[in-house]
């Protein structure tokens, strides 16, 4: 993975993150307040920072943020860290989000995830929460020498293209390629509907094309199935049902079960390859992989922000919820104007 381009040495991201506990296996900022946005979240000095932080023992990590940030968690904390950690590996997408917390001056959100479980969703897309945050650039402030985990963000990125392969024609170019990839989370996502601005994807890519490139740059050199002039900033790929089929069998386990429940008939039972092999030739190929990811995503989106409502407590749910409709209200008005 192009660790580098994901690195950042910002002093203002490592003095948040000096606020709690250091057991931290990977630390990321992402979101609107990290990279530039068009559109509602264009406004990125007021922006809500937006943090990841991986740790391998959460309720030890949750039993000293409480020690630390009391009054960071909603009435869940008195149940202790056990309960914490229960809700937050078993429940949604298996992050706990501790949203509207004010830290050195500026609006912050954290999510604490297991590193076992992050690992998990990067490599098989169980339901490519956290996974699809990384597919996108963030700004990584913390990371140790976890090889396993490393392979894992390298495997989710070369995913992510692959699947974004399938769903685009056989030429185009790296905004056609980096639109699909930003968008492969949100396929499904019943945010995009109500609570999110519609145009979020392309806000996402057109100002941070550059931040892309540099990400995906050596898995695109390394990948045989392409071919990538860069300084055209167009791609080929092979769209032949051989070529699809190949990138049918990478795909992470949980999109080709998915894909296998949508294209297989009652009765029938067959197995996943088999199914592939059909999917390879079908002319809707890509709608078919798209379907497969929103049934990923839906159900996940669904349960964490249910889960949100316990974990942030309703009166931060009720305040969240009306930023999030705000931005949305914003972006009607702007395309409407």
């Amino acid at each position: 993975m192009a660790l580098q381009a994901l690195q950042s040495s910002g002093v203002a991201f490592r003095k948040i993150l000096s606020h709690f506990p250091e057991e931290l296996s990977l630390a990321f900022a992402y979101g609107s307040g990290v990279y530039r946005q068009v559109g509602p979240s264009s406004d990125q000095k007021n922006a809500m920072l937006d943090f990841v932080f991986t740790v391998d023992d959460p309720i030890a990590w949750h039993s000293k943020n409480l020690n630390k940030n009391w009054n960071h968690y909603s009435f869940l904390k008195v149940l202790g860290p056990k309960f914490i950690t229960a809700v937050q590996n078993n429940y949604g997408a298996g992050v706990y989000y501790n949203p509207l917390i004010t830290c050195d001056g500026r609006l912050i959100k954290y999510g604490v995830i297991s590193t076992s479980i992050l690992i998990e969703d990067l490599l098989n897309w169980n339901n490519l929460y956290i996974a699809g945050r990384l597919q996108k650039p963030v700004k990584i402030i913390a990371m140790n020498e976890n090889v396993a985990l490393r392979s894992a963000l390298d495997n989710n990125l070369k995913s992510a293209v692959t699947t974004a392969f399938l769903m685009l024609p056989e030429s185009f170019s790296e905004e056609d390629l980096f639109t699909e990839i930003a968008g492969l989370s949100y396929s499904g996502d019943f945010r995009m509907v109500i609570g999110e601005d519609k145009t979020k994807v392309l806000n996402i890519v057109k100002p941070n094309i550059a931040h892309f490139r540099e990400l995906y740059d050596s898995t695109l050199q390394e990948n045989p199935q392409v071919v990538y002039k860069a300084q055209q900033g167009r791609l080929e790929i092979d769209k032949s049902p051989e070529g699809q089929f190949t990138q049918l069998m990478t795909l992470p386990k949980t999109l080709q079960q998915q894909i296998n429940h949508i294209m297989d008939p009652p009765g029938k039972n067959r197995d996943v390859e088999e199914t592939l092999l059909q999917v390879a030739h079908d002319p809707d190929c890509g709608e078919v992989v798209r379907q497969g990811l929103a049934a990923i995503v839906r159900p996940s989106s669904m349960k964490q922000s249910t889960k949100g409502i316990f974990t942030a407590g309703m009166k931060k749910t009720v305040i969240y919820s009306s930023l999030k409709l705000h931005k949305m209200w914003k972006g009607w008005l702007r395309k409407t104007s």
